[in-house]
């Protein structure tokens, strides 16, 4: 294969290439990677200036830190009515609402608009975008405020949470705080019906007398986000035009949907939070079947959950609305009482389990009427049949405010408390037959709690350390996951000096998660491990292990104990420390390639024709022709480059360096392969199938790796495309995949030779694994990998290689995975290989994965583990030029 590179190649002349490679004595000591400023000693070799950009760049790369802000979330209105003029968008006939006579998209902010121009009752604010760029509103109904009276609210809100035990006590609080209630619909778009339910009911309250809602819009402000997912609503969609269910996206946040719903959450703080979902046949109301979030302080939430639930079937019951379903005992469905187990409560992916997060009473719920099948246009609603949902869903919000309004003083001291424990760093209480009967507050609830219920025990660390320096895996990913945290309102801290905690010191700059704040419930559902529930249930619904500590690729020390004295010598930050650092003078530099960031820099060096090689150390060499292009890859990336050492210099100038140069990569796949794709800087991969493939071959002249997400059989009548990437892979290009089909296809071009073993189908969770230390991931390697389900290899050809295996014995650390036959269980998968690869005589790779690498985009440490295996397949730039690097070395006088 002629190398692109060519022309670029022989522009160096071998003398200059030389000289470039001789490595100056004074460039090699920049800072380790993860150094902060002003970090250990220089050494006596010394080091210039390490960002060869002006001054005002230098302060773009290095900070200054930024202030902390008091009030996380959104930019509320300073006072209530806010009532902007909204932009109305161009009537879509093809909504999909329109079919079952429901407002469409287009129709709410014109309905909006006449509501606020009607009443200083209400008003709206644009909490973000759709995928497709429709807006999403807020709707507050309450009372008028003064921008005094705002203001008074919002250091109410942030007391709450900061300063809870003085809330406890503020006689003032108590009084006149307005208790949020929150209602939000249309997540998965094509669940139309609460929408037009909040709509109505945000109208007779604006309608009704003053005397009849003036009660309850002075002491409470209701909320109501009416559509999460405007796109899949027009689309007639679950997903949202991304292709994502938002509703299991609250803590990845791939979706701008997902996002706004969290930056709501925070903004508002819900008492109550209420999801309008369907369609299940019968009313469904939480709270859920166990197992129950760990993380959960319960005994604040199920009393009145459950009892609130009980008041909605109650009232649901004697409505009588014709053609509503109800159980044959005559009532609703709740899944605590009416489902043993496995319902929606235990993983903090959907929504109203995140708002739980925050102290929240929260209910998902499901409306009874299902879509139906029409010939010719698909799954829709009938007008029949949205009629009764949407006046189920409207009784629904009525019983829940109501009960809301009247237990909101004793709801909101289960919130303060809920922070109060996080802030003073209560051990944690899990809830049990043994301890129910000392829960205060309605007790409905207590005689259904039995063994299945019972809370699994949580050991409280005092914190979680994420390091910097040499103990950090990956420099980019601890920076990612600490924007993650600070994302979802969780306090972290940075060392101020190098500091002992346990056996171990850290670095000045490493951060840490104090376990002591508001959020603790949150940081730790977010960052412990987890716990293997394969026992404790039969089945799950949706995933049961998520942990970033173990899945996002950075390295996170869990340490101490709740009880243990706080880490000193520590301050608050709102971002994490800049890492953008780069040799001032023109040189080789390099940079760890380790991570998600470090790949999406790479591919945009390559992307803009930069020089660069690939070490086996996992390391990138840049070239000084390129260095203007790291420059700028290190401010926007936020890339810590350093001087290469002579050793690196060596292995490039040897030849032992791979060159680089912009792949060309085509998929198959879904949605979780083209955004992890491109999260990792694939933006420009070829999306590819089977059809595309057979109706023109010609699509694979172009590419150097094909990635599987999906399979790659051909038909009978597919001979052509089949044709097409045997003499594809016979002319040394590469396959590289996941799961069973990917080996499927990499076997039937006769690149590797194994069998899969698929795992239970339901079995998903976080896996022990090891990595040989000849692998391909060898450089960075990591210990855990999320598998749904897992895919084991046996049976290995002459020439197929282990390049990761399933730690021996039970690999399963936290999750649900249970054998149903002798065959799939994570015993069955213990020692077994995970990854396998192999190399054919003419160059050609294949490298497949059996664990989850793109779930949902969440693994991110999965993530680089496949750009890893990507650029072990690609070509080398320079075989096949005229000349190799080692021989212009050779030529240097």
């Amino acid at each position: 294969m002629q190398s692109r590179h060519a022309s670029r190649w022989f522009a160096t002349t071998a003398a200059a290439l030389a000289a470039a490679l001789i490595m100056s004595p004074t460039a090699v000591s920049e800072p380790a990677p993860g150094e902060p400023p002003g970090g250990p000693p220089e050494t006596s070799q010394g080091r210039g200036p390490e960002l060869n950009i002006n001054a005002a760049e230098r302060r773009e790369a290095r900070g200054p830190r930024p202030e902390v802000p008091l009030v996380s979330g959104l930019d509320m209105p300073s006072s209530y009515p806010f009532q902007p003029t909204l932009e109305v968008f161009p009537e879509d006939e093809t909504d999909r609402s329109y079919v079952a006579d429901l407002i469409g998209y287009a129709d709410i902010a014109p309905r909006l608009n006449e509501l606020m121009a009607e009443s200083d009752r209400v008003s709206v604010q644009l909490v973000g975008e759709s995928t497709l760029g429709k807006d999403l509103y807020l709707i507050t109904v309450t009372a008028p405020e003064t921008a005094a009276e705002t203001r008074r609210q919002t250091a109410w809100r942030e007391m709450i949470q900061t300063e809870p035990a003085k809330a406890s006590r503020d006689a003032r609080l108590k009084a006149g705080y307005k208790k949020p209630i929150w209602f939000s619909a249309n997540i998965h778009g094509n669940e139309w019906e609460g929408t037009d339910a909040s709509l109505n009911y945000i109208e007779d309250l604006v309608s009704a007398p003053w005397s009849e809602v003036s009660d309850l819009l002075t002491t409470h402000r209701l909320y109501f986000s009416v559509s999460l997912n405007p796109d899949g609503r027009v689309l007639g969609t679950r997903a949202t035009s991304l292709g994502f269910d938002a509703n299991r996206d609250m803590i990845t946040n791939v979706n701008p949907e997902a996002a706004s719903f969290v930056r709501s959450t925070q903004s508002i703080l819900p008492l109550y939070q209420a999801d309008l979902h369907g369609y299940t046949g019968i009313l469904q109301v939480e709270p859920c079947g166990p197992p129950h979030g760990e993380n959960y302080e319960y005994d604040l939430f199920i009393p009145h959950a459950y009892a609130a639930a009980l008041q909605v079937e109650e009232d649901v019951v004697a409505a009588a609305i014709p053609d509503n379903p109800l159980s044959s005992a005559g009532g609703i469905r709740i899944p605590y009482r009416d489902t043993p187990t496995g319902w929606d409560d235990y993983p903090p992916i959907f929504t109203a389990q995140y708002a739980a997060y925050y102290g929240a009473l929260a209910n998902t719920v499901e409306l009874p009427l299902r879509r139906v099948n029409v010939q010719g246009v698909g799954s829709v609603q009938t007008p029949e049949r949205a009629a009764v949902n949407t006046a189920v869903a409207e009784q629904t919000i009525r019983s829940i405010v109501d009960y809301v309004s009247e237990n909101s003083d004793d709801i909101l001291a289960n919130q303060i408390e809920f922070f109060r424990r996080g802030v003073e760093g209560k051990p944690k209480s899990s809830l049990t037959l043994e301890t129910i009967a000392s829960v205060p507050g309605p007790e409905q609830w207590k005689p259904l709690w039995d063994v299945a219920d019972n809370q699994d025990p949580v050991t409280l660390p005092r914190a979680y350390v994420i390091p910097v320096g040499d103990g950090q895996r990956s420099v980019s990913d601890a920076t990612r996951l600490v924007e993650q945290l600070l994302f979802h309102d969780i306090e972290v801290r940075t060392l101020n000096r190098d500091t002992r905690v346990g056996d171990t010191t850290y670095p000045r700059g490493s951060y840490v998660v104090d376990m002591h704040q508001a959020k603790r419930a949150l940081a730790n559902t977010l960052l412990d491990l987890g716990t293997d529930i394969s026992d404790k249930v039969p089945l799950m619904y949706d995933i049961s292990a998520w942990s970033y500590s173990y899945l996002w690729g950075a390295t996170v020390d869990k340490v101490g104990l709740t009880t243990d004295a706080p880490i000193n010598g520590t301050k608050l930050v709102s971002a994490p420390t800049r890492q953008a650092a780069i040799p001032a003078r023109a040189q080789y530099v390099t940079f760890d390639v380790a991570g998600v960031e470090d790949f999406r820099a790479l591919n945009r060096l390559l992307d803009e024709d930069a020089m660069v090689w690939l070490l086996d150390s996992g390391e990138a060499v840049v070239a000084p022709q390129s260095h203007r292009l790291a420059i700028d890859v290190a401010l926007d990336l936020d890339i810590a480059f350093r001087s290469s050492s002579t050793a690196q210099a060596a292995a490039v100038q040897g030849g032992e360096a791979k060159l680089l140069e912009d792949i060309r990569l085509g998929y198959t796949g879904n949605q979780d392969d083209r955004e992890s794709l491109a999260q990792l800087g694939f933006t420009d991969a070829t999306p590819l199938s089977t059809s595309i493939i057979t109706a023109d071959p010609s699509v694979l002249d172009d590419l150097d790796v094909l990635w599987l997400g999906g399979g790659l059989s051909f038909g009978s009548s597919q001979s052509a495309g089949r044709d097409a990437v045997e003499e594809w892979v016979g002319e040394g290009n590469s396959i590289i995949g996941r799961g069973s089909s990917a080996l499927t296809a990499a076997r039937s071009f006769g690149l590797l030779t194994a069998t899969a073993r698929s795992g239970n189908g339901d079995g998903n969770g976080i896996v022990a694994v090891d990595t040989p230390a000849d692998s391909v991931f060898a450089a960075h390697p990591q210990d855990s990998a999320f598998v749904y389900p897992a895919v084991s290899f046996v049976d290995l050809g002459e020439g197929t290689k282990v390049e990761q295996s399933y730690a021996a014995g039970n690999p399963l650390l936290a999750g649900h995975w249970r054998a149903t036959n002798s065959t799939n269980g994570p015993l069955e998968a213990g020692g077994n290989a995970s990854v396998i690869s192999a190399e054919s005589a003419n160059g050609a790779r294949a490298l497949v994965f059996g664990t989850s690498v793109f779930f949902r985009t969440h693994p991110k440490g999965g993530l680089s583990q496949a750009a890893t295996a990507i650029f072990w397949a690609a070509p080398d730039a320079a075989a096949g030029s005229a000349s190799t690097s080692s021989e212009l070395a050779e030529a240097t006088p």
